[in-house]
């Protein structure tokens, strides 16, 4: 039980965080556009949009409306943002695609629960827009980008919630496989 209440605790304070330095970053125009977009990867690393409830902790950050329901998690280490302006695709004076590398360690599938270990670098071009008078990320709509260490512990949660026989065995089963590959990963 009190390994439940360090997981809700912990839960809160990233959305209770998320909430509070909203204001730290105005999305103004005359800002560089990089910091909206680490705050926004930042976030995803730490899970806010796993639960339907918690991705608007993001909605400033975004243009679009809704967060489509995921049927799979990109397990990442790190992510880097690239803030060489020479390296990003310039469309307008107020429009740009800027670079992000993923090191992504796999995907995680919700339906079957299970983790296909798949590393590998990933490079998306997130592109931002002035809307208003705040930069906004227009696209592309991914599905989260999680630490790992987070979505272990998203999966401990989803466990000790989940009331199936079955159903608790495969999250069991998912996080003796995040935790394995975390371990490999630690060997090397």
């Amino acid at each position: 039980m009190l390994w439940f209440m360090q997981v809700l605790l912990c839960v809160l304070g990233i959305v209770a965080f998320g909430a509070s330095s909203l204001s730290a970053i105005s999305g103004q125009i005359t800002e560089d556009p990089t910091k909206i977009l680490q705050k926004y990867l930042s976030l995803d690393k730490k899970g806010v949009r796993l639960e339907a409830h918690s991705w608007q902790v993001v909605r400033p950050f975004v243009a679009w409306l809704e967060e489509p329901v995921w049927g799979q998690v990109v397990v990442i280490s790190q992510y880097e943002v690239v803030d060489d302006v020479s390296e990003w695709e310039i469309l307008s004076v107020l429009e740009a695609k800027i670079p992000v590398m993923f090191e992504v360690l796999g995907t995680m599938h919700w339906e079957s629960v299970t983790f296909v270990p798949n590393p590998h670098r990933e490079i998306q071009y997130f592109q931002l827009k002035a809307v208003g008078d705040r930069w906004q990320i227009v696209g592309p709509q991914l599905p989260p980008h999680v630490g790992r260490q987070r979505l272990i512990d998203f999966v401990r949660w989803a466990e000790l919630n989940e009331s199936g026989p079955e159903r608790k065995v495969l999250f069991n089963f998912l996080i003796q496989q995040l935790e394995l590959n975390n371990e490999k990963d630690v060997q090397k």
